[in-house]
């Protein structure tokens, strides 16, 4: 096996979930990630915890949706018992094909994820983590090689985050001290409170309360009746099975109140109907990885790109709300990115003051 699946491992085990001896621990295992999985399993069991092993596959979903009739149970109750008594969630994303569920009917869909909010609730309570082990079906969908891809991956993972963290947390601290920010660029002016925020210095550990790996960016939650202003997501991304290309938002009152895009307008617009959260932004991000320098069509890697920001219609994170404003959370059945780059032209501003510019912050 590849060295740097075993490092991939370590990484996932020690540094990003912080297992311990006896913490009971489930692995989400999907189609292609055999080889991490084995190495995590290895890492697990050296550290002394408990491990339940469930796998994962798009084609078995896709099987059981298309077969459902859409009446699907709310939350039941021996999935929902599995993640409440977890202590850590591990997620191995993979994939023999990335658009294998391209033709489940999108209310179906959206009838499921309406049906299990209280389980990924009790997912999200626990020290998760999601990664993504190389697979030929991603590097096909990112358009690389898979020598290439593997390179791409293990260069995005295998960082000193601790060293990443440390310039981070100048972002963060800037955003928790800052009252609005104002992202300009081609066709984008949009404004937004982060007032009685707290951003996340996602440094790709639960210790500073993050959850992907590779991570590398700094978020946090407008005030959601704020937002205001256009913005367009210039980098090409899957939604919903479908591709969605320059998207353009329009807010009102922290409302999306038009849009359009130049291919995929129709994932757009069932992301947008699928309850009154999926209309206002949940999550501003700003990427900080250089590791990543290219988009791949994996949201994992490509909203943690350098020189560019994210923003998320739907579900609020509770990490950035702090105890008294925890009912100014926005809710949504869905959370969706949208990523833009902030390339020349482009300028980061909080509170009057420039804090990055053509995609360069200020202290770099």
């Amino acid at each position: 096996m590849d060295q740097r699946v075993h490092d991939h491992a370590e990484t996932l085990v020690d540094w990003s979930a912080r297992i311990e001896a006896g913490d009971d621990v489930v692995l989400r295992v999907s189609e292609g990630a055999h080889d991490l999985a084995v190495a995590v399993a290895e890492k697990l069991g050296e550290r002394g915890a408990n491990l339940l092993t469930v796998y994962s596959s798009d084609e078995i979903s896709r099987a059981y949706l298309r077969g459902h009739d859409g009446d699907f149970e709310d939350d039941p109750e021996y999935e929902l018992a599995m993640y409440e008594r977890a202590d850590s969630v591990l997620s191995l994303g993979g994939g023999r094909n990335t658009t294998a569920l391209a033709d489940v009917p999108s209310d179906r869909r959206q009838a499921a994820a309406r049906a299990r909010e209280g389980i990924r609730e009790a997912r999200l309570d626990t020290d998760w983590v999601s990664t993504i082990h190389p697979t030929r079906s991603l590097a096909q969908q990112a358009g690389m090689a898979y020598a290439e891809y593997q390179d791409f991956v293990y260069d995005a993972v295998l960082r000193d985050w601790e060293s990443l963290a440390a310039e981070m947390g100048q972002l963060k601290d800037l955003l928790d001290a800052g009252s609005e920010v104002r992202i300009v660029g081609a066709g984008t002016d949009l404004t937004m409170s982060v007032e009685n925020r707290i951003a996340v210095n996602s440094a790709a550990s639960v210790a500073y309360d993050s959850h992907n790996l590779p991570s590398g960016e700094v978020f946090t939650a407008p005030v959601v009746e704020s937002v205001a202003g256009t913005v367009t997501f210039d980098v090409p991304m899957t939604i919903s099975d479908r591709r969605v290309r320059d998207v353009e938002l329009t807010f009102e009152g922290g409302e999306v109140v038009d849009f359009a895009a130049a291919q995929g307008e129709d994932a757009i617009a069932e992301t947008l109907e699928t309850d009154a959260g999926a209309k206002r932004l949940g999550e501003l991000g700003i990427g900080m990885n250089r590791g990543i320098d290219r988009p791949t069509d994996t949201i994992l890697f490509d909203e943690k790109m350098g020189g560019t920001v994210h923003m998320a219609l739907g579900r609020a994170y509770a990490s950035n709300f702090s105890e008294g404003h925890a009912d100014e959370r926005n809710e949504s059945a869905v959370h969706v990115d949208l990523i833009r780059r902030m390339d020349e032209g482009s300028r980061l501003v909080i509170d009057g003051d420039v804090v990055q510019a053509d995609g360069v912050f200020r202290w770099e």
